[in-house]
């Protein structure tokens, strides 16, 4: 039986051709995306911006989006609704209603009141508000873990490989993270504690596509010592695109399927990541690989840099 290829052994792509224009697309796409944030901003979360938590056990496992319609016809504002510890115990976050903290009251109150008769059995176990002081710091330190994440990372390469890989890899993460944000400023879906997750899922594949087409450069770097650099690429990404391919479609199916299929709460997850995993197989091919050839790496500087850090590291005999 003949296995199925999604690309052919032969395939010989010259991606370093458009390596110019699609610098300057995503150049003006990360500005675009940067300047939406800056100017629109984003559907920060209830995590982030404050609001009130209600917490519920029912006496049996009730429909999400019933309760989400029952609570949502108070006008207490849009609610997310997610299962705590078990399917008879519910969360629900709302937004912090302006005005006095007698405001706030009242919103918990009525869907207190709300959860008792609408579902016999029920308890409200708790109910509190989440300030915005507190909402602000997370968001602080939820940016804080993906750009100290983004740093390490680069910092890893930069040691791993050379300087040159390190900062590609950088500006690899850089552009991703910048194409969702503007994304979900585009389309103003909530930023919550899910999206950090998304994001740092993201830079995590991105940079798993990256190390790999670096790691082979690197081989034929030292296989193919004459091989000028643009030519060297394109024989690396060339290399490394079938599986590049078929990673990239199993996790975008999956994630298409989870989309359609999967609960409401979980949507901006998904379409965070299936947007960055989309976004992160284009840099990986038109950022990572084309900013080696930006900085001037040369495969003769390269492999001299490197016979020097096997000298270091080599054990000599007594």
């Amino acid at each position: 039986m003949k296995l199925l290829k999604l690309v052919p052994d032969n395939t010989n792509i010259d991606f370093m051709r458009w390596r110019n224009i699609a610098l300057i697309l995503s150049i003006i796409a990360t500005v675009a995306s940067l300047v939406l944030v800056g100017v629109r901003g984003l559907n920060l979360g209830i995590d982030f911006v404050g609001g009130q938590v209600v917490r519920a056990t029912f006496s049996q496992p009730v429909d999400i989006e019933d309760l989400r319609g029952k609570v949502t016809a108070l006008n207490v504002g849009e609610a997310s609704i997610q299962e705590f510890g078990d399917n008879k115990t519910y969360q629900i976050r709302l937004p912090r209603p302006e005005g006095p903290e007698a405001a706030a009251n009242q919103v918990v109150t009525a869907v207190r009141g709300m959860i008792v008769q609408q579902y016999p059995g029920a308890k409200v176990t708790a109910g509190e508000s989440v300030s915005g002081k507190v909402s602000g710091e997370l968001a602080w330190d939820g940016a804080l873990a993906i750009t100290f994440a983004m740093i390490g990372i680069a910092i890893y390469i930069w040691f791993r490989f050379e300087w040159q890989f390190g900062v590609g890899a950088l500006l690899t993460l850089f552009h991703d993270v910048a194409m969702v944000l503007g994304f979900f400023s585009l389309t103003q879906l909530q930023v919550d504690l899910n999206i950090v997750a998304a994001f740092l899922a993201i830079v995590g594949y991105s940079l798993n596509d990256t190390v790999v087409i670096y790691d082979r450069i690197r081989e034929n770097m030292r296989k193919y010592r004459k091989m000028e650099i643009v030519s060297l690429l394109n024989f690396s990404l060339n290399e490394t695109l079938s599986r590049t391919i078929v990673t990239s479609l199993s996790i975008m199916l999956a994630l298409a399927v989870l989309l359609i299929l999967g609960p409401d709460v979980l949507f901006g997850l998904t379409i965070a990541i299936l947007l960055g995993t989309f976004v992160g197989t284009y840099s990986s091919i038109y950022i990572s690989a084309p900013s080696l050839v930006w900085m001037g790496l040369k495969p003769d500087s390269f492999l001299r840099s490197a016979d020097e850090k096997d000298e270091e590291g080599a054990v000599h005999p007594a």
